[in-house]
């Protein structure tokens, strides 16, 4: 949901953002899926544009898909604390 949260973008489009500016290599057989369950479970929304050379579904976070997110971060926050912690702890 992350790599739609500012803003509205494609299958591809999502696959090359986490894979060039994040170093997430992600294949095809992932995200279409994920992006499917996402849809389907209201978080996101897709949208059809007629876009060159061909059209291209066009997908958004939802204002529920923006909660959910947003809840998604704070557990992470709390869970990379603890990590953080363990990590301390054992002098690293």
């Amino acid at each position: 949901m992350l790599a739609v949260a500012s803003g509205p973008r494609y299958g591809l489009e999502i696959i090359r953002h986490l894979d060039d500016e994040r170093d997430l290599s992600l294949p095809e057989g992932t995200i279409y899926p994920l992006l499917s369950r996402l849809t389907r479970d209201g978080l996101v929304e897709g949208e059809w544009r007629a876009t060159e050379p061909h059209p291209r579904k066009y997908y958004t976070l939802t204002p529920r898909g923006r909660r959910r997110l947003k809840e998604m971060c704070g557990e992470w926050r709390v869970f990379a604390g603890k990590m953080n912690g363990l990590i301390a702890e054992a002098g690293e």
